[in-house]
């Protein structure tokens, strides 16, 4: 059994081309979440041999496995991956088509037990063998759905995969190669989505604070561009007064829960992306410091196609002391440091390359 093993490919599919470079790069990034979201969910101790652009080819040494044991780990990675997705579509702040296609991303599942080895070329190991191309080769196939799980008869030993899961309807089918016909079953997998419960985004609370500040200004570009401008914390140090550097904490694409780093003259902070809602007409999000003392809101309304108004509210905790303070001490540095914050902020606005369709 040395040299015999599972091979295990899942394989991501539904990105269209895109157009400009910031949606190749969003494209890029929302597949690397997701292949390491694959690898974190690997719970039958699959090795990886590599990563081939959008799929992962896993493998394990041994005896054919329960096919019990390899169903949990579909179903595991399925709902991960549909997991994973569904909160990025509600909490995103990026409206680019790469970005807006994520949630139709699908994911397919291709199981064979067969005889490979592997070989070391430097840091990297590979997998060789008939059974490691059969795999690769049934992933071009004529099943008609997107997402589903497919199982070689010798995988299967040529038992019947029934009795796994009552909402499974599985099919026989073949595919032809040169050295042969490939005989499998097939089930769709999209009925999983039914059981899983989509996550509720955290929205910051204000009940327990006193907006201090509110300033607004009109702007000559799209709603889109200067929501990138004011959401994604990469154009942070171009237009906020102060900002030196800006570091990204966890490391993605902007969207709630989003942390950075924020490196000022007088010192850094740690903000994150607090609340988000959006429609064509009005974008509102907000930023909070990690002991939710203070809190920025963004209010972008669409005046038209060419002009966006920006409304920032700032809040601080309620709280007698603090808020005369503020008023004495600190309101009229923030407020200089705010306006002048806005005005260079409409440059970088106009500079910002993405498509404005949603």
């Amino acid at each position: 059994m040395e040299n015999r093993g599972l091979l295990f490919i899942p394989d991501i599919s539904g990105f269209t081309r895109f157009v400009t470079e910031t949606e190749i790069n969003h494209s890029r990034l929302i597949i690397q979440e997701l292949l390491e979201l694959l690898i974190n969910a690997n719970e039958i101790n699959l090795e990886v041999s590599e990563i081939e652009g959008d799929a992962i080819l896993f493998y394990r040494y041994g005896e054919s496995p329960d096919l019990r044991e390899v169903y949990r780990q579909v179903e595991k990675m399925f709902c991960e991956f549909h997991k994973h997705i569904g909160f990025y579509e509600i909490s995103r702040f990026c409206q680019c088509k790469a970005c807006l296609s994520a949630v139709k991303l699908t994911l397919k599942i291709i199981t064979h037990y067969g005889e490979f080895a592997g070989y070391n070329v430097k840091n990297f190991s590979k997998l060789i063998g008939k059974d490691v191309i059969v795999a690769h080769q049934l992933l071009k196939n004529d099943i008609g759905q997107h997402e589903y799980w497919l199982v070689t008869d010798e995988l299967l030993q040529h038992h019947e995969p029934a009795g796994l899961a009552n909402w499974m309807q599985w099919n026989n089918s073949a595919k032809k190669t040169e050295t042969g016909e490939i005989s499998f079953h097939y089930t769709p997998l999209t009925p999983l989505k039914q059981s899983i419960t989509p996550e509720v985004p955290l929205q910051l609370e204000l009940a327990e604070k006193v907006k201090m500040i509110s300033l607004s200004r009109d702007y000559p570009v799209h709603i889109i561009r200067l929501f990138h401008a004011t959401g994604d914390f990469n154009y942070r140090s171009r237009w906020q007064e102060g900002v030196r550097t800006v570091e990204e904490i966890n490391h993605f694409l902007p969207r709630l829960g989003m942390k950075c780093r924020v490196v000022k003259e007088g010192g850094q902070s740690v903000i994150t992306h607090s609340s988000y809602s959006f429609t064509p007409e009005k974008i509102v999000f907000s930023e909070t410091d990690e002991k939710k003392k203070q809190a920025t809101y963004y209010t972008l309304e669409r005046i038209n196609d060419k002009t966006t108004r920006l409304t920032l509210d700032y809040y601080i905790q309620k709280n007698l002391i603090d808020e005369t303070m503020f008023e004495l001490f600190r309101k009229r540095s923030i407020t200089n440091e705010l306006k002048k914050s806005m005005e260079n902020l409409e440059q970088v606005a106009k500079e910002i390359n993405v498509s404005t369709e949603y």
